[in-house]
């Protein structure tokens, strides 16, 4: 299969961002890149645009970091509040997941509805009371900490059935 060498004119999800140079397959290339505008071919003239879009991604990479900045300095002073039914002995039914967390976000704030909750790095659910520090990859440079506290509901069914027995 032959290749081609393309620019990007643009950030290109699994490929790169704008400038970079790489080689694809020339189907891809033909068929998709360059009649959708995301690419043209690395000819020696196009080579000399490339300090052209290098200087626009610089620019939309220093507006993301600055963006990812101001939302982690934001996200540094939320606090997250959850109840956890509690059973005999303080056993707890359910847990609180990314799921949540992402959800609860998106009700306290508009800012937040885009964080995605593949950017909540949680390594299992939280299963127990107490406060907890909980990191957000906002940004491949930036990440934020989030403070939530996990509080106990005991639950009224154990009471419920013991006094049935009666």
């Amino acid at each position: 299969m032959s290749q081609i060498d393309v620019i990007l004119k643009e950030k290109v999800e699994n490929l790169g961002a704008e400038a970079d140079v790489i080689k694809v397959k020339r189907g891809y290339a033909l068929n998709f890149l360059i009649p959708k505008g995301k690419a043209f071919e690395a000819t020696p003239g196009n080579l000399k645009q490339i300090e052209a879009l290098k200087q626009a991604r610089a620019i939309r990479e220093a507006d993301e970091l600055e963006a990812a900045t101001k939302l982690a300095n934001r996200l540094n002073k939320q606090r997250l509040k959850f109840e956890l039914a509690t059973g005999q002995g303080g056993k707890a039914f359910g847990s609180v997941t990314t799921k949540d967390i992402k959800n609860s976000l998106s009700e306290t704030d508009r800012q937040f509805r885009d964080i995605d909750r593949k950017q909540i790095v949680l390594n299992k659910p939280i299963k127990s009371t107490g406060d907890f520090d909980v990191d957000i990859k906002i940004h491949q440079d930036v990440t934020a900490t989030l403070k939530i506290k996990v509080l106990a509901v005991p639950t009224e069914q154990n009471d419920k059935t013991e006094s049935s027995d009666s």
